[in-house]
């Protein structure tokens, strides 16, 4: 039986979303001229390289070629397996993934491909990053903070059926951008144990409703602990007058201690950030913000606090049952998910953004069905119905439901 001819990609944009969908149908990928128009850093960057990495320790048989110069890749998926890839190991032990100190990305950006292939492994996916790369807070770069993962996008995925409360996400050692962007040496850990047959067919196409509660998580890493206070102290002079239930956490921790080359330890991941999370009274709808001091510094925590907040207003009014940050996870299950006609109802202006667009046309590549979109007639909100059919691709390494 010959294997399925490779799909066939350019350019590094949207790079882990089309191995996860490869790893999901199976089918091989070659995606070529990845930054081949870089004179200074062309082919792969240090975090694609860190996610292949990663990719080969919880799948088993999965085949990778890269090309002497890293601008072409070609990904010929396995069997997801989670912790026991190869190696016979229990479901209680846990994978060690080092992250290099040139890493300029979130560890989100990490965790959001790793928790769509978890609930399709053979067993618990259960995954620690360490290193002197791992960064926790939000970055310049649009990643999420893991605050905001664990708390908007983690109990979406309850909408599928598959339970968040098996689903654990420590945060063992906080961490902000380092110089220039680079590592941050914060530690997390994943403990993903909702593994299911098939992806329940959702339907989420109500009214959005309206904001009940809001909560944050205000974060100092090697800095004084009062910018957490100027940073909610701000961030609610914005939001006391639309919410009046409001808590913001304040948590402080020391700055990560990094090995270097000569053997001498420095800290780094130095900064600080908001987190923000808004519940409306509709079942499932959450909206997220997050804000990261820039690492060259010169911003103010009172800066902070509002940008975050006038962030999170913003994502609410795009309107939706799912924001930005969230859309490409839905979107991914409910095209995954049993042969019937799901519906979700996402705000136009995110439906319309490239990664959104993008991920359509990735699908369709893949062989999952074209999406129809039509207005909301009920208002004039201007959003969309979007209707996704399941193409049922179910976990081949689970018997029963």
């Amino acid at each position: 039986m010959s294997s399925p001819e490779s799909l066939r990609f350019t350019g590094h944009r949207s790079f882990t979303w089309r191995l996860v969908l490869a790893t999901l149908t199976g089918r091989p990928v070659h995606i070529s001229k990845i930054r081949s128009s870089s004179p200074t850093n062309p082919g792969l960057a240090p975090h694609e390289i860190s996610f292949l990495r990663l990719l080969e320790a919880v799948t088993n048989g999965s085949t990778m070629q890269i090309s002497y110069t890293g601008t072409t890749v070609t990904y010929h998926p396995g069997l997801i397996t989670g912790t026991i890839a190869g190696f016979g190991a229990s479901e209680d032990e846990v994978i060690e993934h080092n992250i290099p100190a040139n890493n300029t990305r979130g560890v989100t950006y990490f965790l959001m491909p790793i928790c769509l292939l978890a609930p399709f492994s053979k067993a618990h996916m259960n995954v620690r990053f360490s290193g002197p790369g791992v960064i926790t807070s939000a970055t310049q770069k649009g990643d999420m903070s893991v605050d905001s993962f664990r708390t908007a996008v983690l109990p979406l995925f309850g909408l599928f059926g598959i339970p968040p409360a098996r689903i654990e996400l420590r945060l063992l050692q906080r961490s902000c951008p380092g110089k220039g962007g680079r590592g941050g040496g914060g530690i997390v850990e994943l403990r993903f144990a909702s593994q299911v047959r098939l992806p329940k067919t959702l339907h989420l196409n109500r009214n959005p409703g309206r904001i009940k509660r809001i909560r944050g998580v205000a974060y100092s890493t090697g800095v004084s602990a009062s910018n957490n206070g100027r940073m909610i102290y701000a961030a609610r002079e914005v939001l006391n007058p639309l919410s009046s239930d409001i808590h913001v956490a304040a948590q402080y921790d020391q700055a990560p201690l990094v090995s270097n080359p000569d053997k001498t330890k420095t800290r780094t991941g130095i900064g600080f950030g908001l987190s923000l999370v808004a519940e409306s009274s509709s079942a499932g709808v959450i909206y997220s913000a997050d804000v990261v001091a820039p690492p060259t510094g010169g911003v103010v925590p009172e800066d902070i606090g509002k940008q975050c907040a006038y962030q999170l207003l913003e994502n609410i009014a795009q309107g939706g049952c799912v924001s930005r940050t969230s859309a490409g996870t839905v979107l991914t299950l409910m095209a995954m998910g049993s042969e019937d006609m799901g519906r979700l109802r996402i705000g136009r202006d995110v439906i319309g953004t490239e990664e959104v667009v993008g991920l359509a046309r990735d699908l369709k590549a893949f062989g999952a069905s074209s999406w129809g979109l039509r207005d909301v007639d009920e208002d004039d909100s201007g959003d969309i119905i979007v209707s996704v059919k399941g193409a049922g691709v179910g976990n081949i390494g689970r018997k029963v439901a």
